[in-house]
């Protein structure tokens, strides 16, 4: 049907904000281009309208042609308002050159002017000026706070995210419903639960609406926490589920060690009017990994291609080849990757490297070695990995080599890292560790925790320690492990029978694995790892597989 005749006046800029509220920013942009050809003068509110649109579509090239619009008429159209939407508009696109020429020269400034700068600066990587133009404002509104919050998530500054909002909270000003998404996203990352608590206790607290945007972040972060309980707690009060609902819980359930339950809540999701998504399914398939259900694996993995449409991409891939690769399926994991439709990336192949690892392939091991180094041939983690292959096969001459070529080539291995949350604050330790200021209290304690350990039966083992050092060496290292500190500083200050939890960047080594099951008998607490993989809960000296009936 062809479209009305063009209207004057108050007309369009109705039509703007109605395509922009429905998100047509599209179309709004085509309506721009009707006004040219119309020979209809666009008005300042037109003009933030259309610059508005091309900042959500990232449109740079359409974006400048209005800037130069703007030029012909700046009389008229050179407002406050439309220098704002010009500014929103090249930092959006990332034209940050170009948003701090025209920031410099505008004659007022506004918040929403600073904010954007921050925002913009933040989203492209620049953390650090954002920062220095946020300390600089003359004044912030809440959008300007969530908005460096943000910031420093997307850096995966986590800590600086809280510790902003500490600021904020001392600046008198109220955060919103999205400011809470954020923080909760930065909680979950660092494992922070009794941030988390708080944040729930400080919405009842100032009636801060939950929607379902906020409750989603809510089971995401309880799940990244390790208190799936809760994350289910959560989805069951829920009256209203979107995809990412479904999508957090199923996630959640699977990294915790609770496949089956995961697959429960996904044959749920069918049965709304509720359809996957390719993140849905990555939950689907890792859920299949952590239960060890190969064949149901590879039943979902057709059927997200037969009854939804969904092309597999290469984290897909990935799933099916750690779910193969950990269920021992080693051959069919190799075809896999030989017969995938696009390049394999480093996921793909560290999955085949570390099932090797349990299956101890070395063959195999070899050859993922190999693809993985040149994709990522800095990549201490392969070299490490490997020789700890062949340091469980008894070769212990390609054990020697493997350090060698690392020595030769400088390559530095990632420090383990873990982070505990004791009363509100999150503490960092790395391996061998002395710069906390308990750190004299802590290293008492782990030669306690040591002694302790052994009269109850553990044995270190040091078959993944990297050093050419003697035994007795090894043996301390490796009690000096990063999660082995952070627990010791929990055990120091926090009550007894209270849940430890850590958050580790790195896979958990054997040695620590053996370990922190005798912790948390010896020492009567349940300890909850979470590494770069999945959780691990540990209670009463055996590791818990999760069993959680969810309706």
């Amino acid at each position: 049907m062809a479209r009305p005749p063009l209207l004057m006046g108050t007309s369009f800029t109705r039509m703007y904000s109605s395509y922009n509220r429905s998100r047509r920013f599209k179309d709004s942009c085509k309506l721009f281009e009707e006004m040219e050809v119309e020979n209809v003068k666009p008005n300042s509110v037109t003009i933030v309208s259309v610059l508005s649109a091309c900042a959500k579509l990232k449109d740079l090239k359409f974006g400048s042609r209005v800037h130069l619009v703007v030029k012909e008429d700046e009389p008229v159209l050179r407002t406050l308002a439309v220098d704002n939407a010009l500014v929103d508009m090249y930092a959006a696109c990332g034209d940050m050159s170009t948003a701090w020429s025209l920031f410099e020269n505008m004659k007022s400034r506004d918040v929403i002017t600073w904010t954007s700068m921050v925002t913009g600066f933040a989203n492209s990587g620049g953390i650090d000026r954002a920062r220095f133009l946020f300390d600089r404002m003359p004044q912030k509104d809440f959008v300007s706070w969530t908005a460096m919050i943000n910031g420093y998530i997307q850096a995966r500054s986590f800590k600086e995210a809280l510790a902003i909002f500490h600021e904020m909270q001392d600046s008198k000003i109220h955060p919103d419903e999205y400011t809470m998404v954020s923080l909760l996203t930065a909680c979950a990352q660092l494992g922070a639960l009794e941030v988390g608590e708080w944040i729930r206790l400080y919405m009842a607290r100032n009636k801060i609406k939950i929607d379902i945007t906020v409750a989603n972040a809510f089971i995401d972060m309880y799940s990244k926490c390790g208190c799936i309980e809760r994350a289910i707690k959560i989805f069951k009060m829920m009256t209203k589920r979107d995809k990412f609902t479904w999508t957090a819980m199923i996630t959640g359930l699977a990294v915790n060690g609770s496949g089956e339950e995961a697959l429960d809540i996904f044959y749920q999701m069918l049965k709304t009017s509720t359809r996957p998504d390719e993140i849905t399914y990555i939950g689907v398939l890792s859920a299949c990994t952590h239960a060890g259900m190969a064949e149901k694996g590879r039943e979902l993995f057709s059927r997200m291609i037969i009854d939804h449409g969904i092309m597999p991409n290469v984290e897909h891939y990935g799933c099916l080849v750690d779910l193969l690769g950990r269920t021992g399926h080693l051959t069919e994991a190799f075809q896999t990757i030989k017969n995938m439709p696009m390049r394999p990336n480093a996921t793909v192949w560290g999955a085949l490297l570390g099932a090797c690892r349990v299956y101890k392939n070395v063959e195999m091991a070899e050859l993922a070695a190999k693809q993985l180094l040149e994709l990522q041939p800095e990549n201490s983690a392969v070299y490490v990995l490997l020789s700890n292959i062949y340091a469980k096969c008894n070769k212990w001459d390609e054990v020697h080599k493997m350090r060698e070529l690392i020595m030769n080539k400088g390559i530095k291995k990632v420090p383990g890292c873990s982070l505990i949350e004791i009363k509100g604050t999150v503490h960092e330790f790395v391996a061998g560790d002395k710069s906390h200021p308990m750190t004299e209290k802590i290293y008492t304690k782990l030669e306690d925790m040591s002694k302790e350990l052994k009269c109850a039966g553990y044995v270190p083992d040091t078959s993944e320690a990297f050093l050419n050092i003697s035994e007795e060496a090894k043996e301390s290292a490796v009690f000096q492990h990063s999660e082995k500190l952070a627990i010791a500083f929990g055990l120091l200050n926090s009550e007894n029978g209270v849940t430890i939890r850590i958050v580790k960047n790195l896979r958990i080594c054997v040695d620590c694995h053996n370990a922190i099951k005798i912790i948390s008998k010896v020492y009567a607490r349940e300890v909850v790892v979470r590494d770069r993989t999945r959780f691990h809960h540990f209670r009463h000296g055996f590791l818990l597989l999760q069993g959680l009936l969810v309706k």
